[in-house]
């Protein structure tokens, strides 16, 4: 009952992010002239193609979890993984980060394999998506480091909240403390069944997270990371064409948007809502010219774009989740 209080309480709180940030953008944007962009200045097809990406990566994503699973000794079913992948992303909707555990847990339940060891190689996909994101942002830097500096000086409260993100006192001084009470208590530690639990858990964690070690075919492996990425560029790049507007601006301008845009999606907000469309809005503004309805064409761009995939995700995460006990009904 009380993770139930909790799950909801979380659920609730940051909804109410995503909804204030949703607010604070659209906010005295008239719905007739949205309406009438979608209706009259929106190219669809190039949304389709979008989507069309998107999947691709996902399949991808599923190919490359596969082969970490594999390294562990089993051998899940593609649609298995597949519908596990699409679950989670329909469970990052509710809770940010709760789809890691929603699609560890779905593969734990019906391909019996330990869950501590699958998270840990979802922890060493997170650690490569990091990765990624920080190549994909130093290309930006080194081809278009004017357009960001512009972005960081128009926003300064973007860049003062990532200065301060590991910046807190209060932070260090309780790890500090737990350090030092862990050492001093650590011989009584060791003998309690909590500790022979963690590291029961710690093991097959880590396990799982050096599952790359023993992949039979790592240049596959980074392949599929690499075309993920690549996937994830094209879904916002190909939009541009979605657009009048946008329709001409340049392949370098999509990398910029595309990686403010990945760092609205990391933040702690139902599937980046408000948050992805306040950085793509203000990246666009640098790229565009100042005229008076680019402001609203630019909201449109980050509706449209955001609201196509995100319904993908609802509609192909809703399917997977009733698909999943129907494919395993033999094994149920």
């Amino acid at each position: 009952m009380k993770k139930t209080i909790r799950q909801g309480l979380k659920f609730l709180i940051f909804f109410t992010i995503s909804a204030f940030l949703f607010w604070l953008i659209y906010r005295g944007q008239d719905t007739s002239e949205i309406l009438d962009v979608l209706k009259n200045q929106v190219n669809y097809f190039w949304i389709l193609a979008s989507l069309t990406f998107g999947l691709l990566s996902h399949i991808s994503r599923t190919l490359r979890w596969n082969m970490l699973i594999e390294s562990l000794g089993s051998k899940p079913r593609f649609a298995n993984t597949f519908l596990a992948v699409m679950v989670g992303y329909f469970a990052n909707l509710a809770l940010p980060r709760m789809g890691e555990i929603s699609r560890c847990g779905v593969i734990s339940k019906y391909e019996d394999v330990s869950f501590s060891k699958l998270i840990g190689t979802v922890v060493l996909e997170r650690a490569l998506d990091i990765v990624m994101l920080l190549l994909f942002l130093l290309l930006t830097m080194v081809t278009q480091f004017e357009v960001l500096s512009d972005f960081m000086t128009r926003n300064p409260e973007v860049s003062s909240k990532l200065s301060t993100v590991f910046a807190s006192s209060i932070t260090l001084y309780v790890l500090a403390a737990l350090a030092i009470l862990i050492f001093i208590f650590r011989k009584k530690f060791k003998h309690t069944v909590f500790y022979k639990k963690i590291m029961f858990t710690l093991g097959n964690f880590m396990d799982g997270f050096k599952a790359i070690r023993k992949l039979d075919n790592k240049l596959s492996f980074v392949l599929h990371t690499i075309f993920i990425w690549v996937m994830y560029y094209l879904m916002t790049y190909i939009c541009f064409f979605s657009f009048g507007f946008t329709s001409n601006l340049p392949a370098l301008a999509g990398l910029t948007v595309f990686v403010m845009g990945s760092f609205g999606m990391v933040a702690p907000v139902q599937g980046g809502i408000g948050a992805w469309h306040f950085m793509v809005i203000g990246t666009l503004l640098i790229y565009l010219p100042s005229t008076p309805d680019i402001e609203k064409l630019s909201r449109s761009f980050a509706l449209v774009v955001h609201g196509s995939q995100t319904a993908m995700i609802i509609i192909v995460g809703a399917l997977s989740v009733i698909a999943l006990p129907i494919v395993n009904r033999k094994k149920i």
